[in-house]
């Protein structure tokens, strides 16, 4: 579709434009249900894994050691998905074209061409009149 858009081409325009919109929504959607539901997993294992250690342990301190680094993991999941989340809205508003930064890279010389010769007169000189 180009840039310019005629007064016949305007209707199309306006239908399409809000299904991009709304392919987006729905993709950020189904992208921010997948991270709530990894969170909630992620945090599920936590507990089973606290579950299995206060088995294990023998003092009260240990317990508590246990339960704060499961306190300290689920605090970890719901900032991957509060992460994720915010990724997936950035994508909705940026569309799919991401702007990586452009690649530079040195032109390597031409060998074996004559030297480029000095100027006479040093950087800044400016010609008497």
């Amino acid at each position: 579709m180009t840039a310019t858009v005629n007064h016949t081409n305007s209707s199309v325009a306006k239908l399409i434009k809000p299904k991009r919109v709304k392919m987006y929504a729905a993709k950020q959607k189904a992208s921010d249900s997948a991270a709530v539901v990894k969170e909630r997993t992620d945090i599920f294992k936590a507990k089973a894994q606290e579950k299995a250690e206060i088995a294990t342990a023998r003092t009260k301190g240990e317990k508590e050691i246990i339960h704060e680094r499961r306190k300290a993991k689920e605090a970890e999941a719901n900032m991957k998905m509060h992460e994720a989340k915010a990724e997936h809205a950035q994508e909705k508003l940026l569309g799919k074209h991401h702007h990586k930064p452009a690649h530079h890279h040195q032109h390597q010389p031409i060998r074996g061409g004559a030297p480029v010769p000095a100027p006479a007169y040093p950087p800044g000189w400016v010609a008497p009149k």
